[in-house]
């Protein structure tokens, strides 16, 4: 054989060669991947003893090589060869040590099974898949998103400490896996939407209306995720007893004002309603798959019962953690978080809000400086959204009612002097009712402070003039 025809053999065995290494992996195969490197990489924590988390953890990236036939280090595997890096290992395990979960009851959901694959209700182009015992979600972010995410690891450190229970995501991994040249970033959730009951509407809500309403491909879907405008149309709003309202909205507060601290817009408020008087098909494919629960404050109802003084929720198989709710007679569970929170207000994002407000009114965009977002999500809901019922019990309690709200009224005159700066997102819950969260007239400004722990205690904490005012309800219980 000349050398001429040895130097074409040899670079068309290199070229099969490397069609044989990158070609693209099968769903299957890359689903297994990503499996097998998240046992892995929790696996490979066991080794590292238990200790406070420090500053410089949040940055760790830790890189393996995981070829099939395997290593010294790794196990062999029937996928293709992939590369896996772990951020913050350290971190996310405090995390997942935050909420309950054990490294043994972890693995198990993840690699136990094969995941499920969700489809995509939103406009980004993420994947979606769900473990089989529908208590994690994984999902495809892209590089800036997942480099965003590790910049707020310090700051979601601090809030978690103080607030864990929150409507936020809760992050209990970030991950990269290189696979037959295809690259994927995931990071794994709680599960908002419990597949065991069947979420009679869906909806994605951003308290926005510029084409805020769900095309004709999403209405064909068995299971359609609706927006506000089609919200507005389909319901009168979301009824709750004074005390579960005031909890979620207090909730709610506060997690926008983190939010908006780490000048973060555009994310979104994921809502299932169940229908309990429908029984005719409530119960989803998969009814015990939230028996035993591995997290703690993760569902709805825990996420916003907050107060140590308040009893622990009853979750059982019936409510699944859901949040109880009337609409006109149609009695309901809510489930909820805030979604989609990766979404910073940087320069590509003012650009595209300033050619938005061109075409169209600049405030009904989604796309809006942080501060301006956060008030207009939480008027939505609070007005719009959720509704608070209002008990009557006879002409005793009108006149005792309307004896409060004058009591009320003439107490925030006295104290309105004392505290002549406070902004209008600092104010308790009783300010909610009828009142707007609009600051359109404001001018766009940074945040003060993105001092998680300024933000969280100030929300926490009772004011004076909530004291003063429960004062005169006991007075006022003994006159009458």
């Amino acid at each position: 054989m000349s050398t001429a025809a040895k130097d074409s053999a040899g670079r068309a065995a290199r070229g099969s060669k490397a069609t044989k290494d990158f070609k693209k992996p099968t769903p299957a195969a890359l689903k297994g991947a990503i499996q097998l490197g998240i046992g892995y990489a929790v696996g490979n924590l066991s080794s590292k003893p238990d200790r406070d988390v420090l500053m410089q953890d949040f940055s760790v990236v830790e890189s393996v090589y995981l070829p099939s036939e395997g290593s010294t280090l790794t196990p062999a595997h029937h996928y293709p060869d992939f590369r896996l890096k772990t951020y913050a290992p350290l971190a996310f395990r405090y995390f997942r040590e935050l909420f309950g979960i054990k490294p043994d009851d972890y693995l198990y959901s993840m690699c136990n099974e094969p995941l499920i694959e969700l489809s995509n209700p939103g406009a980004s182009s993420s994947w979606f898949y769900l473990t089989s015992d529908d208590e994690f979600i994984i999902k495809t972010v892209q590089h800036k998103e997942a480099e965003f995410l590790q910049k707020l690891l310090p700051g979601y450190y601090m809030n978690l400490n103080q607030n864990p229970r929150t409507l936020l995501p809760k992050f209990y991994g970030l991950y990269y896996i290189n696979c037959g040249g295809v690259n994927v970033r995931v990071v794994v959730m709680n599960n908002v939407l419990p597949c065991a009951l069947k979420m009679n509407y869906k909806y994605d809500l951003k308290g926005s209306t510029y084409k805020r309403r769900a095309n004709r491909k999403e209405r064909l879907k068995s299971s359609p995720t609706f927006k506000d405008l089609d919200f507005q149309e389909m319901h009168e709003g979301l009824h709750f007893d004074a005390e579960t309202y005031n909890a979620l909205m207090k909730t709610l507060q506060r997690d926008c004002r983190v939010l908006e601290s780490f000048k973060i817009m555009d994310y979104s408020l994921l809502l299932g309603v169940h229908v309990l008087d429908k029984k005719a098909g409530s119960r989803g494919g998969r009814g015990d798959s939230r028996r035993g629960q591995k997290v703690l404050y993760s569902t709805a109802l825990e996420s916003i019962q907050g107060n140590a003084k308040d009893p622990e929720p009853v979750v059982d198989d019936d409510t699944m953690g859901g949040i109880p709710a009337k609409h006109k007679d149609e009695k309901l569970l809510i489930f909820l978080g805030i979604i989609d929170i990766l979404q910073s207000y940087r320069f590509i994002k003012k650009v595209e809000h300033s050619w938005k407000a061109l075409v169209h009114d600049g405030d009904t965009v989604s796309v809006h400086r942080p501060n301006f977002y956060a008030d207009r999500f939480l008027n939505f809901m609070g007005t719009t959204v959720f509704k608070k019922i209002n008990a009557l019990r006879g002409t005793s309690s009108k006149r005792k009612r309307g004896s409060l709200y004058a009591a009320k009224s003439a107490s925030q005159e006295v104290l309105s002097p004392l505290r002549p700066g406070e902004e209008k997102r600092t104010q308790s819950m009783d300010h909610l009712d009828g009142k707007s969260f609009s600051s359109s007239n404001q001018p766009d400004l940074v945040p003060k402070s993105s001092d998680l722990a300024h933000v969280s205690f100030d929300l926490d904490c009772p004011r004076d003039e909530e004291r003063i005012f429960s004062q005169s309800d006991r007075e006022l219980d003994v006159y009458l």
